[in-house]
């Protein structure tokens, strides 16, 4: 038994974003003793100590935005240059994968995987344009494309073939449980008879959380005893806290920040609403579904995350008042939450699955 083909995983952190905590279940869930993980980051993350535990190493280098392009570029090759011995590396950074496959490919390592999570670049017009120099750099570097979704593959690498690898997740662990809504439910204070919205997702831009506070601004006009909760972190949070005292709302909204306990969580929600921008293919949502939560999410967002098991509602998001008379249906309906396991295993969302999938994809490359 040879020692197991080591991966290294570029991303700036491990923290739970939606890629990282694939990046994570798929880590856990794959066969150890043939493939390891390893990583290249840029800052702390909560994840670098489970890494450790489960025999990953992780390397540190300085950030683009903290020190600029040309240092950058000079951390990342040196950093390959002395670590050459790395037969694949799985660049997760979308368009900014281009630089790091570059200096890959300069070092010599014979495998190089971009990896699409997004279907639109974040940040201003001067990122976005430095964001398209370095992803016209991924077609002469990268020798493998893999993607969360058909779009997600279109987005960043237009017609070129990509290999889709799902979002998989543990699915029994998302399963209902009337015990544990209650539970959780004591925890924040909220009786029964409470209307509960719930949305998972960092404060930035993408996720839309403005639309969101006027959605329930305007749900809660006609539907007085309700709450939303709020999972997450992220810059644009100082912004949303002061939108809700200004609409008089901090008695109805709980910014519960970063939680471990996503699967808890889910069982407390009546409905999980998603109005972002754009997204790959959310994690949270093949989370929800698994926990038969209603969802009603943004028209933006691939049809490809629909499970088929009729919990999905896609909405344009420029009509407040349709989302919150949609609400007022779906919560009105209340019925019982069921179990689709099956559903999601048939669909390949299963992590066990997906794992499998992903080691064999790496044993074939350093064959």
């Amino acid at each position: 038994m040879g020692d197991p083909l080591r991966i290294l995983h570029v991303v700036v952190n491990m923290n739970r974003g939606g890629a990282e905590t694939l990046i994570m279940n798929l880590y856990r869930n794959i066969d150890r003793s043939k493939i390891q993980f390893d990583f290249l980051t840029s800052k702390k993350g909560v994840f670098d100590d489970e890494i450790e535990q489960l025999g990953g190493n992780i390397h540190r280098i300085p950030y683009i935005s903290d020190v600029g392009h040309f240092a950058y570029k000079k951390h990342l090759d040196s950093f390959f240059r002395e670590n050459d011995t790395y037969k694949v590396v799985h660049a997760h950074m979308d368009k900014m994968s281009g630089l790091v496959l570059q200096s890959a490919k300069k070092a010599g390592i014979p495998k190089r995987i971009s990896h699409s999570h997004n279907t639109r670049s974040e940040g201003g017009l001067a990122s976005r344009i430095y964001k398209w120099y370095a992803g016209n750099l991924i077609m002469n570097n990268a020798t493998n494309l893999l993607a969360c979704s058909r779009q997600a593959a279109r987005w960043l690498f237009k017609d070129k073939p990509a290999d889709i690898l799902k979002n998989g997740i543990e699915c029994t662990s998302f399963s209902y449980s009337a015990e544990t809504r209650n539970i959780v439910r004591k925890e924040w204070n909220i009786d029964s008879g409470t209307t509960v919205l719930g949305h998972v997702g960092r404060f930035a831009q993408q996720k839309n959380h403005r639309f969101l506070i006027d959605i329930f601004a305007e749900f809660v006009k006609e539907t007085e005893n309700a709450v939303l909760i709020l999972i997450g972190e992220g810059t644009l949070k100082p912004e949303i806290v002061a939108k809700v005292k200004s609409l008089k709302l901090e008695n109805k909204v709980k910014f519960l920040g970063v939680r471990s306990d996503i699967n808890r969580v889910l069982q407390a929600f009546d409905v999980f609403i998603f109005p972002s921008l754009h997204e790959g293919l959310p994690v949270s949502l093949i989370e929800a579904q698994a926990a038969g939560l209603p969802c009603i999410i943004s028209d933006r967002i691939s049809r490809e995350v629909d499970m088929g098991i009729n919990l999905l509602q896609f909405l344009p998001i420029d009509d407040c008042s349709l989302w919150s008379t949609q609400l007022k249906t779906v919560t009105s309906l209340q019925t019982t939450r069921t179990v689709h396991q099956g559903s999601l295993s048939k669909k390949g969302y299963s992590i066990n699955e997906t794992a499998n999938e992903l080691k064999e994809f790496y044993l074939s490359m350093s064959g």
